[in-house]
C-alpha cells in the first residue's frame, strides 16, 4: 500500500470514531467538568467579572425601585423579650384562669397585674405601663401575631437583626444601606446606639457579613460622656486635617494606578471608602452627638435619661441623613418580679419614645421615618417555673408583639391575634422573615429582588421565605 493511501485512510472518518467506552466517556467528561468548576472558583480572582465590578461598595444615595414614603429607619430593640400580655396584647381569660392550669400548657395561669384601657379614636387597648405611648396609639400599627424559631436570647436577637439563626448573615441595617445608600456622605449610613455593654450576639447584630464592609453598622456606646470618645479613634492625635487630606489623596492616586493594571477589588475599595468616611466624620459626627446644642425644652421632653438621650441622638442622626439607626433598649428579661420590674422598664422608654414621635412630626420627619419597637420573642401566659411570691414569665417563641409607626405605616391598626391566653399566634401569623419583608416593602423594595451574589448564590435578607403584611401599610 502506498504511503499516500495510508495517509488518506488515517485521516478519514471511521465508524469507530463515533463510539467510546463508558470508561472513556466518564474520563473525558469528568476532566471537563473539573476544569469548569476550577474556572468558576478562580475566574473572578484572575480575570475579573461584570458581577464583581458591580459589587463595588458605594454609599451614594439611590432611589428605591418601588414607591415608598419611608426613607429612614429607627429600630428600637427591646432586647430581653417584653411580655406581650402585659403591654400590647390584653388577655381577659387569664384573669378567669389565674392560678389554675391552662389546657394544653404546663404551669398555672398568671393574670396580668396591669390594667388595659382603650385609647385614641381607634379604641385600641394599651397597658397602663405605657401612658404616653397609649395617647399616640392612632399613629401605631400593632402586630400581635409575631413568632420566631428559637426562644434563646442570643440566637433570637441575631435572628431578628439578620434573618439567620445559624450562619453569619448581613444585618437588616446593612441590607437597607446596600439598597438605598445614604444621604449624607460625611456620616456613616448605619449607626447602632447601645447604652454600654455588649448585647447578646455582639457585633453579629450590626455586621455586614458578605456585603462590602462599608455597609457595616457603626456601634456607639452612648454611656460615654465625652463627645470625642463616643466614636473610638475618630480623631488623629498626631496628624492635622490638612496632612490627613494629602495622605488620603495620595492613597486614592495609588489606587487609581493599581486599577489601571488590575481589576478593581471590592474589599480594597471598601477599605478606602471607610478611611474617607473616618476623615469626614471628624467634624460632622461629633456635632451630631452633642446634645448640648438642643434646647432645654427639647431635652426635658425626652426625659434627660439614658434612653431619652439615645432617642434624641437618633433624631439628630436622621436629620443629618443617616439611613438606619438602631437603639438598643434592653432590660426586658423578667423571669421574676414582673409586677415591679416591668413598669420600671416601660417607664424608661414610654416618655422618650412618645417625645421622639412627636418631635419627628414637628420636624416633618415622621412620614419619612419608619419607627420599629419590639423584642426578640415574647413571654408565656403562665407563671415562670422558677417563680416566687412575685413571679415573672418564661420565654415564648410562639407569640409576641411588634409595633410600627411613621414611614407609610397605617396607624390605629391591630394586625393578627394570639389565642385566648396569649400562648401562641393563631391569626395572620407574622414570622421574622415576614416582618423583614414588610420593612423592606415600606422602604420601596421587593424583598425577593434585593439580593447580593456571594459564593455562586443570590442571597437576600428573607432567605427563601417571607411575604408582605399589607394591612399595616397605608
Amino acid at each position: 500500500m502506498s504511503s499516500n493511501n495510508k495517509y488518506i485512510r488515517e485521516h478519514s472518518p471511521s465508524l469507530d470514531d463515533y463510539f467510546v467506552t463508558r470508561r472513556q466517556f466518564l474520563q473525558r467528561t469528568g476532566l471537563g467538568l473539573g476544569m469548569l468548576g476550577l474556572a468558576t472558583l478562580i475566574g473572578e480572582e484572575l480575570f475579573g467579572s461584570t458581577a464583581r465590578a458591580e459589587n463595588i461598595a458605594t454609599l451614594t444615595p439611590r432611589q428605591a425601585p418601588l414607591p415608598a414614603k419611608a426613607k429612614h429607619v429607627v429600630h428600637i430593640f427591646a432586647q430581653g423579650a417584653p411580655s406581650h400580655v402585659d403591654t400590647w396584647d390584653p388577655k381577659p381569660a387569664l384573669k378567669e384562669y389565674d392560678g389554675k392550669s391552662i389546657p394544653g400548657m404546663d404551669g398555672v395561669a398568671m393574670a396580668s397585674p396591669f390594667k388595659f384601657e382603650k385609647k385614641g379614636k381607634s379604641g385600641i387597648e394599651v397597658s397602663e405601663v405605657f401612658p404616653k405611648l397609649g395617647e399616640m396609639v392612632d399613629d401605631l400599627a400593632i402586630i400581635r401575631s409575631m413568632y420566631t424559631d428559637i426562644p434563646a436570647h442570643e440566637v433570637a436577637t441575631v435572628f431578628m437583626n439578620t434573618g439567620s439563626t445559624r450562619l453569619a448573615r448581613p444585618s437588616i441595617g446593612s441590607w437597607v444601606l446596600y439598597g438605598l445608600g445614604t444621604e449624607n456622605q460625611n456620616m456613616p449610613g448605619y449607626v447602632s446606639l447601645r447604652p454600654g455593654g455588649t448585647p447578646p450576639g455582639g457585633s453579629s447584630n450590626w455586621q455586614s457579613s458578605f456585603l462590602p464592609g462599608l455597609y457595616q453598622g457603626v456601634s456607639i456606646n452612648t454611656k460615654i460622656p465625652q463627645i470625642n470618645q463616643l466614636i473610638q479613634n475618630i480623631h488623629n492625635q498626631y496628624t492635622g486635617l490638612p496632612e490627613q487630606r494629602r495622605q488620603l489623596d495620595l492613597v486614592h492616586q495609588l489606587n487609581e494606578l493599581h486599577s489601571q493594571n488590575m481589576q478593581k477589588d471590592a474589599q480594597l475599595e471598601a477599605r478606602l471608602q471607610a478611611y474617607e468616611m473616618a476623615f469626614k466624620m471628624q467634624t460632622e459626627a461629633t456635632d451630631a452627638f452633642d446634645l448640648n446644642k438642643e434646647s432645654p425644652a427639647v431635652r426635658d421632653a425626652y426625659g434627660r435619661s439614658s434612653q431619652g438621650n439615645q432617642l434624641l441622638i437618633a433624631r439628630r442622626l436622621i436629620e443629618r441623613g443617616v439611613r438606619f439607626v438602631q437603639v438598643w433598649a434592653g432590660g426586658w428579661d423578667h423571669h421574676q418580679d414582673i409586677e415591679d420590674r416591668l413598669p420600671e422598664r416601660a417607664k424608661e422608654i414610654d416618655q422618650p419614645l412618645a417625645a421622639f414621635i412627636a418631635d419627628l412630626k414637628q420636624r416633618n420627619l415622621f412620614d419619612s421615618t419608619l419607627v420599629i419597637w419590639g423584642g426578640e420573642f415574647g413571654r408565656k401566659p403562665v407563671r415562670d417555673r422558677n417563680g416566687n411570691d412575685n413571679p415573672g414569665r418564661d420565654h415564648n417563641a410562639k407569640a409576641f408583639t411588634t409595633v410600627l409607626a411613621g414611614g407609610g405605616v397605617k396607624g390605629g391598626t391591630v394586625h393578627g391575634a394570639t389565642d385566648e391566653f396569649g400562648g401562641a399566634s393563631v391569626e395572620n401569623k407574622v414570622h421574622i422573615h415576614v416582618l423583614h419583608a414588610t420593612i423592606l416593602a415600606l422602604l420601596g423594595f421587593d424583598h425577593t429582588k434585593l439580593t447580593y451574589r456571594y459564593n455562586g448564590r443570590d442571597f437576600r435578607l428573607t432567605d427563601v421565605a417571607g411575604e408582605v403584611v399589607k394591612p399595616v401599610i397605608a
